[in-house]
């Protein structure tokens, strides 16, 4: 764990599980948010309209030439062949898209310019390209950065205590089950979170992204909210002509693919981001901001970092200070290492063997045995 030591997974010796994975600290730490951002250089945090458009442009100009490949050369291949290639170019197009949703969510943290209105134009174009309500997800993304690792306000991924595991966790905790949970919520994880707020946190009401009048949103929000279910109401009768005119398995092989990619990709980095043995979270006893931004983990997706714009192993960075761009977000976690010390946490164990992991062992909370403490709370595996 940088400066503290990494959470790592140690040679198979069949250690206990507490000898496997160590809490990381959960008491108020010994510096402040001003401490950690004199530690970073100034220029971290400046916006650069220029850098940031670079990045969008080279996206946007890989998506097209494996646009291009695709639609010019797969169906010229045979039958078996084709259909190896239509899944190559979802994978490898969904990667890249995954890049432009990342530079969509910076436009959400007003990161991408010091432009509010430039921001939100570039988020919203991006965003509903790939069906994501712009708005909607800002809103609510927000409400996840000032609550995060709060069990009772956090928005997403909200761990569940013993009493709120459902019946069917029993039978799913095996080898089989897992498997089927983690394709369920890599494939239909996002569509049911924003339509029906699943893993999200309770609302006394039904709660729905694209629902102006859901809890989740304020009465000056609203109106941003049909803002953007008409940019989604645009790209699916964009599609909708596109399947008329080219037919819909063209669409599925083209868009469809990719965008199921994107989705997974999403749903599993955000969750490994915030669902770890050694990470706390607290009730509203124990809770503080700093404290939350901290109980998260920064991951090791390999070349996926650079593509996914480090979004995935600068996140810790990214919760202390959301509106800095992603291009100088690895020199700010270089630098705030040493004053993080233990409470900085990089987890390098392989992402395929991490989900599995965190799947198998993060089912729900509980507190420590005795008084002290009771606030905090841990992932506990004893079904």
């Amino acid at each position: 764990m940088g400066a503290g030591g990494r959470m790592s997974v140690p040679p198979a010796d069949k250690k206990a599980k507490s000898d496997v994975i160590q809490r990381v600290p959960h008491a108020k730490p010994p510096f402040t948010l001003g401490e950690i951002k004199k530690a970073i250089p100034p220029h971290c945090f400046k916006r650069s309209i220029p850098r940031s458009f670079s990045y969008v442009v080279y996206d946007l100009i890989i998506a097209s030439l494996f646009y291009y490949v695709a639609t010019n050369y797969i169906h010229q291949l045979p039958q078996p062949l084709s259909y190896l290639a239509w899944t190559l170019y979802g994978i490898c197009q969904g990667c890249i898209l995954t890049g432009v949703w990342v530079l969509a969510h910076e436009c959400g943290h007003h990161a991408f310019s010091d432009y509010q209105w430039l921001d939100d134009t570039v988020g919203l174009i991006l965003h509903s390209f790939l069906l994501v309500p712009y708005f909607s997800w800002k809103y609510s993304h927000r409400h996840h950065h000032s609550n995060t690792g709060s069990l009772e306000r956090d928005e997403v991924f909200v761990p569940k205590v013993k009493s709120g595991v459902s019946w069917t966790a029993k039978y799913m905790n095996n080898p089989p089950g897992r498997v089927i949970t983690l394709i369920v919520q890599l494939t239909l994880g996002w569509p049911l979170y924003l339509m029906f707020n699943v893993s999200g946190r309770p609302y006394d009401r039904f709660a729905c992204h694209f629902d102006p009048k859901s809890p989740i949103y304020s009465d000056r929000e609203r109106a941003q909210i049909f803002i953007s279910d008409a940019g989604i109401l645009a790209v699916l009768y964009g599609l909708y002509r596109m399947s008329v005119a080219k037919g819909l398995a063209w669409v599925l092989c083209v868009y469809g693919g990719p965008l199921l990619v994107v989705n997974g990709f999403l749903v599993l980095i955000t969750f490994l981001q915030h669902t770890h043995p050694a990470l706390p979270h607290y009730d509203s006893s124990e809770w503080d901001w700093l404290r939350g931004a901290l109980a998260t983990v920064d991951r090791d997706y390999g070349i996926l970092n650079t593509i996914f714009h480090n979004i995935t192993d600068t996140h810790v960075a990214h919760h202390l200070f959301s509106t800095m761009p992603h291009y100088h977000a690895m020199e700010a976690t270089k630098a705030i290492k040493p004053i993080l010390g233990k409470y900085y946490q990089l987890d390098e164990t392989p992402v395929f063997k991490a989900m599995f992991r965190e799947v198998k062992e993060c089912i729900y909370v509980e507190p420590d045995e005795g008084e002290e403490n009771k606030g905090v709370f841990w992932y506990n595996n004893k079904l």
